[in-house]
């Protein structure tokens, strides 16, 4: 992991005090942990089979660590960290913003599970995300796999945090919105509008080629990014709040390889 990610990391974690009295064993140092996670989100290998020869604490250990630090929001003020300082470097293209949803495989009925409509009713959930004009994550949602994409339009538009990082008021809103016509719905258009957010969205029953797709593809490229970690390929937690944690975890780490890269510039 780089020094500079851990270094932005450490700032947000919660300080554990030792106890006097009975300390028991030594807390294992946050930084083993972290990497033990972050094995687990790049390898998608399940928590027990983590080798305890790495170094990085036990599969249980790291777990809880990960539950405990997104109950926390470290995860979430990382992610709003990161945008602070594209945004300040003008990585950050405000003029669109492209949202689309994509399915993943679940091995059982767990919270936010479904028949997924492209999987033969398997059980499955999906991904909601919304990114700027470059495809850089703002917002990211859990969900069962047979809800509808347009469902978490505005949900998703109202997950994007304050974004500072340049003078004046933080930024909230793009100035414009793609989306397919998984989204096509007057009604949305109109809860769009009243957002201050001009709706490009296309329309069933025309004819492809709207020229939306110019644009749009970059939301895809970043669910290829996304699910370049395997962990996030398949919906392997019980627990849908561990599985968001890993969700946020990997938008961070796609924001940090964008702003290193502007670094190396």
């Amino acid at each position: 992991m780089d020094d500079g990610l851990w270094e932005r990391i450490a700032s947000l974690l919660p300080v554990i005090p030792r106890k006097t009295h009975h300390p028991g064993r030594k807390r294992l140092d946050d930084r083993k942990v972290l990497c033990g996670i972050l094995f687990v989100l790049y390898t998608g290998i399940p928590w027990e089979f983590l080798p305890r020869e790495l170094g990085y604490g036990s599969g249980m250990t790291c777990w809880r660590r990960l539950r405990d630090w997104n109950e926390a929001g470290v995860w979430q003020r990382l992610h709003e960290t990161l945008l602070a300082e594209l945004n300040a470097a003008g990585a950050l293209d405000w003029s669109r913003a492209v949202i689309d949803g994509s399915h993943v495989r679940a091995l059982e009925r767990r919270p936010k599970t479904g028949p997924s409509p492209v999987d033969r009713a398997r059980t499955g959930s999906k991904h909601h995300l919304i990114t700027e004009a470059h495809g850089i994550p703002l917002a990211v949602s859990l969900t069962g796999g047979n809800r509808n994409d347009v469902t978490q339009l505005m949900p998703l538009i109202e997950a994007i945090g304050p974004v500072r990082g340049r003078r004046g008021r933080p930024r909230r809103r793009p100035d414009a919105l793609l989306a397919d016509r998984g989204y096509d719905h007057d009604k949305y258009r109109k809860l769009v509008r009243d957002k201050g957010i001009t709706p490009f969205i296309a329309r069933r029953g025309v004819e492809h080629g709207s020229g939306l797709g110019v644009h749009r593809w970059v939301v895809e490229q970043s669910f290829a990014l996304l699910h370049w970690f395997r962990r996030l390929r398949i919906r392997w937690e019980i627990r849908d709040d561990i599985h968001e944690a890993f969700l946020s975890l990997a938008c961070s780490i796609i924001c940090w390889r964008r702003l290193t890269n502007l670094t190396l510039c």
